[in-house]
Protein backbone atom coordinates (compact mmCIF):
# COMPACT_ATOMS: atom_id res chain seq x y z
CA UNK A 1 0.00 0.00 0.00
CA UNK A 2 1.07 3.51 -1.12
CA UNK A 3 -0.22 6.93 -1.47
CA UNK A 4 -0.74 7.94 -4.71
CA UNK A 5 -3.14 10.48 -6.34
CA UNK A 6 -5.20 8.75 -9.47
CA UNK A 7 -7.24 11.26 -11.52
CA UNK A 8 -8.78 8.65 -12.98
CA UNK A 9 -10.22 7.48 -9.69
CA UNK A 10 -11.25 10.52 -8.94
CA UNK A 11 -13.47 11.19 -11.89
CA UNK A 12 -15.04 7.87 -11.29
CA UNK A 13 -15.52 8.85 -7.61
CA UNK A 14 -17.25 11.98 -8.55
CA UNK A 15 -19.47 10.03 -11.00
CA UNK A 16 -19.93 7.32 -9.05
CA UNK A 17 -21.13 10.14 -5.98
CA UNK A 18 -23.05 11.93 -8.43
CA UNK A 19 -25.35 8.63 -9.21
CA UNK A 20 -25.84 8.24 -5.50
CA UNK A 21 -27.06 12.12 -5.13
CA UNK A 22 -29.79 11.21 -8.46
CA UNK A 23 -31.11 8.01 -6.62
CA UNK A 24 -31.23 9.92 -3.35
CA UNK A 25 -32.94 12.12 -5.21
CA UNK A 26 -34.56 12.29 -8.34
CA UNK A 27 -35.26 8.57 -8.27
CA UNK A 28 -36.45 8.44 -4.49
CA UNK A 29 -39.78 6.80 -5.55
CA UNK A 30 -38.47 4.10 -7.42
CA UNK A 31 -38.08 1.31 -4.86
CA UNK A 32 -35.83 -1.27 -7.02
CA UNK A 33 -33.61 1.91 -7.65
CA UNK A 34 -33.45 3.46 -4.48
CA UNK A 35 -33.19 -0.13 -2.31
CA UNK A 36 -31.12 -2.12 -4.46
CA UNK A 37 -28.45 -0.51 -7.02
CA UNK A 38 -27.58 2.20 -4.97
CA UNK A 39 -26.49 -0.62 -2.20
CA UNK A 40 -24.50 -1.80 -5.15
CA UNK A 41 -23.01 1.27 -6.14
CA UNK A 42 -22.21 2.19 -2.75
CA UNK A 43 -19.14 -0.21 -2.35
CA UNK A 44 -18.13 0.90 -5.99
CA UNK A 45 -17.58 4.13 -4.87
CA UNK A 46 -15.74 3.19 -2.01
CA UNK A 47 -13.92 1.51 -4.11
CA UNK A 48 -12.80 4.31 -6.34
CA UNK A 49 -12.88 6.65 -3.53
CA UNK A 50 -9.77 4.80 -1.74
CA UNK A 51 -8.17 4.22 -4.99
CA UNK A 52 -8.20 7.93 -5.68
CA UNK A 53 -5.42 8.33 -3.41
CA UNK A 54 -4.04 4.63 -2.46
CA UNK A 55 -2.70 2.07 -4.29
CA UNK A 56 -3.50 -0.97 -2.97
CA UNK A 57 -4.35 -4.77 -3.51
CA UNK A 58 -7.21 -4.94 -4.84
CA UNK A 59 -8.94 -8.32 -3.42
CA UNK A 60 -7.42 -7.37 -0.02
CA UNK A 61 -9.46 -3.51 -0.72
CA UNK A 62 -12.68 -5.24 -1.88
CA UNK A 63 -12.73 -7.90 1.42
CA UNK A 64 -12.64 -4.52 3.68
CA UNK A 65 -14.76 -3.13 1.75
CA UNK A 66 -17.13 -5.59 1.98
CA UNK A 67 -16.54 -6.07 5.72
CA UNK A 68 -16.48 -2.45 6.06
CA UNK A 69 -20.49 -2.51 4.79
CA UNK A 70 -21.37 -5.39 7.32
CA UNK A 71 -20.02 -3.91 10.06
CA UNK A 72 -21.90 -0.92 9.29
CA UNK A 73 -25.32 -2.69 8.08
CA UNK A 74 -24.88 -4.86 11.71
CA UNK A 75 -24.74 -1.32 13.87
CA UNK A 76 -27.92 -0.75 12.49
CA UNK A 77 -29.59 -3.75 13.54
CA UNK A 78 -28.47 -2.54 17.02
CA UNK A 79 -29.88 0.91 16.49
CA UNK A 80 -26.35 2.47 16.50
CA UNK A 81 -27.10 6.08 14.84
CA UNK A 82 -30.10 6.34 17.78
CA UNK A 83 -27.73 5.10 20.62
CA UNK A 84 -25.17 7.86 19.52
CA UNK A 85 -27.63 10.60 19.72
CA UNK A 86 -27.67 11.51 16.23
CA UNK A 87 -30.83 13.35 15.43
CA UNK A 88 -33.11 11.60 12.47
CA UNK A 89 -32.26 13.60 9.30
CA UNK A 90 -28.91 14.52 10.37
CA UNK A 91 -26.18 13.44 7.59
CA UNK A 92 -24.69 10.91 10.55
CA UNK A 93 -28.29 9.01 11.30
CA UNK A 94 -28.26 9.17 7.13
CA UNK A 95 -24.73 7.49 6.60
CA UNK A 96 -25.57 4.77 9.35
CA UNK A 97 -28.66 3.78 8.82
CA UNK A 98 -31.56 2.93 10.89
CA UNK A 99 -32.60 -0.57 8.85
CA UNK A 100 -31.27 -3.99 8.91
CA UNK A 101 -31.36 -5.96 6.31
CA UNK A 102 -29.88 -9.09 4.72
CA UNK A 103 -30.87 -7.91 1.29
CA UNK A 104 -29.12 -4.91 2.02
CA UNK A 105 -25.61 -7.20 2.77
CA UNK A 106 -26.65 -9.10 -0.53
CA UNK A 107 -26.33 -5.97 -2.23
CA UNK A 108 -22.96 -5.39 -1.10
CA UNK A 109 -22.04 -8.23 -1.85
CA UNK A 110 -22.95 -8.01 -5.73
CA UNK A 111 -21.28 -4.97 -5.57
CA UNK A 112 -17.99 -6.48 -4.58
CA UNK A 113 -17.90 -9.34 -6.82
CA UNK A 114 -18.38 -6.80 -9.91
CA UNK A 115 -15.53 -4.94 -8.83
CA UNK A 116 -13.42 -8.44 -8.94
CA UNK A 117 -14.00 -8.68 -12.35
CA UNK A 118 -11.94 -6.64 -13.66
CA UNK A 119 -9.72 -8.13 -11.27
CA UNK A 120 -9.86 -11.50 -12.20
CA UNK A 121 -9.53 -10.15 -16.07
CA UNK A 122 -6.42 -8.02 -15.50
CA UNK A 123 -5.11 -10.75 -12.25
CA UNK A 124 -1.64 -10.75 -13.74
CA UNK A 125 -1.16 -6.67 -13.24
CA UNK A 126 -3.81 -6.42 -10.54
CA UNK A 127 -4.44 -2.87 -11.64
CA UNK A 128 -7.86 -2.03 -11.08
Amino acid sequence: MKIKFSLGYLLLTILLFCAEVLIATVFKNNFFIRAYLGDVIVVILLYTFVRTFIKINSIKLISGIFLFSCLIEFAQYFNVAEKLGFQKGSLMYIVIGNSFSWIDILCYAVGCMLLLIPVYLNRNTMSF
